[in-house]
């Protein structure tokens, strides 16, 4: 059976865009003269906008203010939008989802600006769709509260919705809000405990019913 919800990460699950986001960063970084770690992209993926900025600050002496900051990074980010791409097969079972009456929601710890900028770029925008950014929350991932806003929106119990991330702290954020959730990494890995772990569009179809 198809379920009667599902929220989507954005970011790495829907679309391939982390590496942008990491080029985006290390040029940021390098701009004012930082040096990005090796394990940079570990550290970062997932992780929303503010607690990258403390990492920066504090273990990399970064002495910008957060808004100056997060408008350099942006500012080397939405030029790379024009070669974002959806991850394989993800865009195909949103519709389909769609097609068959199932709520859905993207969920994001990234900006307003980049969510709309992203979805547009690879045409999954449509009237009444359902999109929680970072800006629409008080607490970002690992924390529940974007996906019980997306089950709000969609007017469902989280525990009848499936979470689907591709990160650790958006698995967490899906488990917190007692959904069902799927981690779709983008290479294999270990998944938070009472994570489903799978790695491919055709395993997500099967979890899905479809």
């Amino acid at each position: 059976m198809t379920p009667k919800a599902v929220f989507w990460d954005m970011d790495g699950t829907l679309v391939d865009s982390e590496p942008l986001h990491e080029a985006a960063l290390v040029a940021a970084m390098r701009n004012v003269g930082l040096v990005p770690p090796a394990d940079l992209h570990e550290r970062v993926l997932g992780v929303a906008a503010w607690p990258v900025y403390e990492m920066m600050r504090d273990e990399f002496g970064l002495d910008l203010p957060f808004d100056d900051w997060i408008i350099r990074k942006y500012e080397h980010y939405l030029p790379l939008v024009e070669r974002l791409q959806p991850r394989p097969g993800a865009i195909e079972i949103f519709n389909e989802l769609r097609a068959r009456g199932v709520a859905q929601a993207v969920v994001s710890n990234s900006d307003r600006m980049i969510v709309d900028a992203n979805l547009r770029m690879v045409g999954l925008t449509y009237p009444g769709m359902k999109t929680i950014s970072r800006n629409d929350v008080r607490e970002g991932k690992p924390h529940a509260e974007p996906f019980l806003r997306a089950a709000y929106l969609a007017d469902v119990d989280p525990a009848q919705a499936i979470a689907i991330d591709d990160s650790w702290p958006g698995a967490m954020a899906g488990l917190a809000a007692g959904m069902k959730t799927i981690f779709w990494p983008e290479k294999p890995m270990e998944g938070p405990p009472g994570a489903v772990v799978i790695n491919s569009a055709a395993e997500l179809r099967a979890q899905l019913g479809l």
